[in-house]
């Protein structure tokens, strides 16, 4: 049987070696026994994690990770310890001593929560959050674990005949094709990372779950939304494909204030445009804290230290260039870790895409644009807003355009503003060098505003904030109710000035629109 098998094969091999000379002969082809035809190849093993799953909890002290050890001491340099803070609160003001730094890790959850095993021991508030820190201190590892995060897979385009439901997180990732969320921390990691584009998406669609019969859209709400979508859906009853945005107008997405959101990987954001593909999108990303694509020269740098250095030296004008740049700094000059003081730091420089080219000479500030699909095309512009308005203010159109504020800090007081009257800090809404100058421009625009809160009481201060606030209070018709958010980040983040500080990214969410004055004729009696 064997031999009936290759028979035909070596006769196939023998003439091929007379087609050729010697030195250019073919070997014959490897035969296989017949029992292993059907045998799979074997795998590939899978890389060895770094931590088990039964091993992520580890005092900050004493984790294998760098970048948590350096966010332990940043915490002892910055956060009080609780106990003295309290005990102090009784003292007077002129006799009142400042409370002990943090210095001992609580065994239980891992962080560093007060000054001395004593103080730990009588705090008996500890135990309200001790849960929630180990609960953070494990989902920190488990990311640096080297374990693969399935949850990180994320689908491509959606089957044009299923529907997606945006009633909450476990009814999306279903509707979608997501990998399966087998645990919380699962759950936690992959609703961080995608809370800024599903948010977003799951107001602006037409399936939306902010309807006019749970109260969280409005009249106005629904005519603005009404509008937006005539743009991102096709007409009812044909099918939404990529062929069907031919000939429709980009829908263009401002996020002010981006920080966070503008170091994410484009592919994160192409989920949004999935979730519409008869639709075009143009994600703006402004703000001082914007993430800017690493210079040309540091990419070049990186590549060749972790490429090939013996491929001989090159030449042109490219191997010039290279050559005249600054050497990139090495990753011992890089901080190890970057404190959450009341202002989060800004993010990291983002990967350089193949296709990014600068934007500077078209907006006059640093920024870059990536067309990373024909969907998708991203632009960030590190700088405050109204330094830009003026290039898009005449071109704005509430069928296509509208803007996106995660957790602006509207109501919280202003770090550089003070009030000429009182001294007082000025709130960030009402300050000059924040949002003082930029709500009644994007009011005056008349397309929806959309914006979060990363806790209740955080939504109720910005509100709040608008009722005084000068050329915005009594300026804007609600879009969307205040109220919590279904696609809020379920991971709690952590202040390193206070671990007892603890939110959620996105909670909440609401909208607004400037107010609409129509102009109504009225007849004068006897004319």
């Amino acid at each position: 049987m064997l031999r009936t098998l290759n028979s035909p094969l070596r006769a196939a091999v023998g003439r091929i070696h007379l087609q050729y000379p010697a030195r250019h002969t073919i070997p014959l082809l490897p035969t296989r026994s017949l029992f292993n035809l059907f045998k799979k190849a074997p795998s590939k093993p899978e890389f060895t994690p770094i931590l088990s799953q039964d091993n992520l909890f580890h005092p900050f002290s004493e984790s294998p990770f760098p970048a948590i050890v350096a966010r332990g001491e940043a915490i002892k340099s910055l956060a009080p310890c609780p106990v003295c803070v309290s005990h102090h609160d009784h003292i007077h003001d002129h006799t009142r001593a400042q409370p002990q730094a943090i210095a001992f890790e609580c065994p239980d959850c891992g962080w560093p929560t007060h000054c001395t095993k004593e103080h730990w021991h009588t705090d008996k508030d500890h135990a309200k959050y001790c849960s929630r820190l180990r609960e953070v201190n494990e989902d920190e590892h488990d990311l640096r674990s080297g374990r693969r995060l399935r949850e990180f897979e994320l689908p491509g385009p959606q089957d044009t005949e299923a529907a997606i439901s945006f009633s909450n997180w476990d009814m999306l990732w279903y509707t979608r094709n997501f990998p399966s969320m087998d645990t919380e921390r699962s759950r936690r990691h992959a609703s961080k990372l995608l809370t800024y584009p599903i948010t977003i998406g799951s107001v602006i669609h037409q399936y939306s779950a902010l309807t006019l019969g749970n109260q969280r859209l409005t009249p106005e709400g629904s005519r603005s939304l009404a509008a937006l979508r005539l743009t991102l859906h096709g007409p009812t009853g044909t099918p939404e494909t990529e062929e069907a945005s031919i000939d429709k107008p980009q829908m263009r997405i401002f996020v002010l204030g981006a920080r966070a959101e503008s170091s994410l990987p484009p592919h994160v954001w192409e989920q949004l445009t999935l979730l519409f593909p008869a639709a075009l999108f143009h994600l703006y990303f402004i703000g001082p804290q914007v993430s800017l694509p690493k210079p040309p020269a540091a990419v070049s740098s990186d590549s060749t230290s972790a490429g090939s250095h013996s491929a001989g030296t090159s030449s042109g004008p490219q191997a010039s260039a290279s050559a005249s740049a600054p050497p990139a700094k090495s990753d011992e000059e890089k901080p190890v870790y970057l404190p959450n003081v009341y202002e989060p730091p800004t993010p990291a420089p983002i990967s350089r895409h193949k296709r990014t080219r600068s934007s500077i000479e078209r907006y006059g500030i640093p920024s870059y644009t990536v067309p990373y699909t024909p969907q998708l095309t991203i632009t960030g512009m590190q700088c405050s807003y109204h330094e830009v308005h003026a290039q898009f203010q005449e071109t704005f159109d509430p069928y296509t355009d509208l803007f996106f504020m995660f957790s602006p800090g509207f109501g919280f007081p202003s770090p550089t503003s003070m009030s000429d009257v009182t001294g007082e800090p000025l709130l960030q809404i009402e300050s000059p060098t924040e949002w003082g100058p930029v709500l009644p421009l994007l009011l005056a625009t008349k397309c929806p505003i959309f914006v979060t809160g990363f806790s209740p009481t955080d939504v109720e201060r910005d509100i709040k904030s608008m009722s005084h606030a000068p050329g915005v209070a009594g300026e804007f018709d609600w879009v969307i109710t205040p109220g919590e958010n279904a696609f809020g980040s379920e991971k709690w983040e952590v202040a390193d000035f206070d671990p007892r500080v603890m939110v959620k990214t996105n909670w909440g969410i609401w909208g607004i629109r400037g107010k609409r004055r129509d102009v109504r004729e009225r007849s004068v009696f006897g004319q």
